[in-house]
């Protein structure tokens, strides 16, 4: 797809967040990343990366029922190929497995864990991702505030958690420029990012391409069509009439279509789907360091013409 996600939304207490987070990280001893099972990859920080140096990651692949399980499986296989990276799935049952958190801090802090010295752990993830829920659950009381809507939580707190653990909870925080359009699209329909900040229509057709490709059954089954279009403003079309969304004249409503179809596959009525691999990464990685290029020579390109004006204009004035 060429089209180019508009996704304009990185509101001030992030921007305080992200500094803080990037003063205290060097303090912690490990880092809890709960990523969206659905986009193990577009729901990861950058910052995470460039700042964690050596210290041990545990990424928690959240709201893994509303996943394509071989697909988190293949993402959990693929973070744990990486060094001092560890990978855990959880479902809306996460009582049942989040001591599986505190066992793996305790593991990746041997030394501390003996010696009964406190753990310091640093819990981050995008908005919206269930990480409020997460940490209620890890602390057996309501500690956070959860919602559905991105950004609930706007500050930073301590929670004392069970077995020697202090957990330092951050806002809910996405990255200044979102380099990558295709995480940008993606973000938008898992509900990473406020409605208010994309074009519906876009981020819609973005994802029913996606589908038409990757889950052709899913859409036929939900959208009860024996033969799926080749696009998507086709597939709104003839999904759209069979919903009944229909306006005067007996035209097809497909913006009321393309909100069921990213609610559908938000609330995981359309099933389990995951929106990219680990191969898609690795492609769009590349695509993303070359564009990284261009952008350098492009700026280098501009600074030396604006030298070169000011040279001829001091040489005229002489």
């Amino acid at each position: 797809m060429d089209k180019k996600a508009s996704i304009q939304w990185f509101p001030g207490h992030m921007n305080k967040a992200r500094n803080e987070v990037k003063e205290i990280m060097p303090q912690m001893d490990v880092i809890i990343e709960v990523l969206d099972a659905r986009i193990p990859y577009s729901s990861e920080n950058p910052m995470v990366a460039s700042l964690r140096g050596e210290k041990p990651v545990i990424k928690i692949l959240n709201k893994a029922d509303l996943a394509d399980p071989v697909m988190t499986q293949a993402w959990m296989d693929y973070f744990e190929q990486e060094n001092g990276v560890k990978a855990l799935a959880f479902d809306d049952n996460k009582a049942d497995h989040v001591h599986r958190i505190v066992e793996l801090c305790k593991k990746l802090m041997p030394n501390k864990a003996e010696s009964g010295r406190q753990i310091k752990a640093m819990i981050l993830g995008i908005p919206n991702v269930g990480k409020s829920t997460l940490i209620n659950t890890l602390a057996g009381r309501a500690v956070a505030r959860t919602g559905n809507e991105p950004a609930v939580t706007k500050s930073q707190q301590l929670i004392k958690l069970d077995g020697g653990i202090m957990l330092y909870d951050t806002p809910g925080m996405l990255w200044p420029k979102v380099e990558n359009a295709n995480s940008g699209y993606r973000l938008a329909a898992t509900g990473g990012i406020r409605d208010t900040a994309f074009d519906f229509d876009d981020v819609a057709g973005y994802t029913a391409e996606f589908l038409l490709k990757a889950y052709p059954e899913l859409l036929k089954v939900r959208y009860k069509i024996d033969e799926l279009p080749k696009t998507d403003w086709q597939f709104f079309e003839i999904a759209g009439r069979n919903r009944g969304c229909i306006r005067s004249g007996n035209q097809v409503d497909t913006y009321r279509m393309s909100e069921i179809l990213v609610n559908e596959l938000r609330s995981g009525t359309l099933g389990r789907i995951s929106l990219e691999t680990p191969d898609m990464r690795e492609a769009e990685e590349a695509v993303v360091a070359q564009q990284r290029i261009t952008d350098e020579e492009r700026k280098a390109a501009k600074l030396e013409e604006k030298l070169l004006r000011k040279k001829r204009a001091r040489k005229n004035r002489k």
